[in-house]
């Protein structure tokens, strides 16, 4: 049965990647069909608005979409388009892996096989209660965190652990400081933990966490953590295997979810062919488990590790000479 998806195809090099990853799904033979969608800088120019109604109402029918990065313009509309999207929809899950590749410059060529869970809608990253003083010597930012907030994240990452078969939740805080906000999501995350027994689950404070992710990151399994940390985490996870040219993301709500590719839009590259699609293609594969099609995303998986081994048109970023649709068609003969 056909199943119709959003594709927004998003700013600067977001175009190109994205027509890279819909010639990969479509060799696949997914059955998946696009309805295309504006956001960003082009949605500005054809709409007048950075975040359309028709884009929210597509997403909001058809529950799955696909995304390239977006330009959110300096002191124009959102904070953060993406910040908006996951806020509109509820979307308090952010699902980061970080897996060892071939031939990339990661410094942990077998040892990095981690998911990081990141809450998506609350902690510091709220828009309220921000403000700077009249005589610009002070700024105060309010940070929530609310015990429903901590409940669906944890029991999240739980869940997955074990969807996926993995042993092992790291509930990561800073509770022996932030005794409030950390200290309830810390509390709750326990009570969550306790109702897994067959999930180990370990606590660790977020600098230690840093330390030991750039130092045994094979200890870890599954982290879930609050937004902010969350955020760094998964950049700095990203940094262990090889860059955000790896790094695909989901954001996952009740009655939606967006997945993207979570680097920028690089508009100093844009229209050059030299973008690695990768990031993009590692979210849908992340979006073919989503929608139930756990064999086609082992199929693009695989097709892009052994496009990786063989170093077959692989682009610049990766020691090729490649370009952005030769690198797809090259994962496209191998799926």
């Amino acid at each position: 049965m056909t199943q119709t998806i959003t594709v927004i195809r998003g700013d600067g090099i977001g175009p190109e990647i994205m027509d890279a990853t819909l010639h990969v799904l479509d060799a696949l033979k997914t059955g998946l069909s696009y309805e295309e969608a504006d956001a960003g800088l082009v949605a500005l120019e054809k709409h007048g608005d950075l975040l359309p109604a028709q884009t929210l109402e597509s997403i909001k029918k058809n529950k799955i979409a696909l995304k390239s990065p977006l330009t959110t313009p300096v002191g124009e509309g959102f904070s953060s388009i993406n910040v908006a999207l996951r806020r509109h929809f509820d979307l308090y899950a952010n699902v980061r892996p970080a897996i060892s590749f071939p031939n990339t410059k990661s410094r942990f060529a077998d040892g990095v096989d981690l998911i990081t869970v990141r809450e998506n809608t609350e902690g510091a990253y709220l828009s309220e209660g921000q403000e700077v003083s009249a005589d610009g010597e002070t700024a105060v930012s309010l940070t929530r965190v609310t015990r429903k907030g901590s409940e669906r994240i944890v029991r999240y990452a739980f869940d997955l652990a074990r969807a996926t078969g993995r042993k092992k939740v790291t509930l990561v805080h800073k509770a022996n400081i932030i005794k409030s906000t950390s200290g309830l999501f810390l509390k709750v995350g326990r009570e969550v933990a306790a109702q897994y027994p067959d999930i180990e689950c370990n606590e660790m404070i977020v600098d230690n966490t840093c330390m030991q992710l750039v130092m045994r990151p094979e200890q870890f399994d599954i982290i879930v953590t609050t937004n902010l940390f969350g955020d760094i985490l998964s950049d700095l996870c990203a940094g262990l295997v090889g860059g955000l040219g790896l790094a695909p993301g989901a954001n996952i709500g009740t009655e939606a979810a967006i997945f993207e590719a979570v680097h920028g839009s690089a508009p100093d590259i844009a229209g050059q062919g030299k973008a690695n699609p990768c990031a993009l293609l590692l979210a849908a594969a992340q979006l073919l488990d989503h929608v139930g099609q756990p064999e086609n995303a082992t199929r693009l998986r695989k097709a892009i590790v052994a496009t990786l081994e063989a170093k077959d048109s692989i682009t610049p970023d990766l020691g090729g000479t490649g370009n952005t649709m030769g690198f797809a068609k090259a994962i496209a003969s191998r799926v």
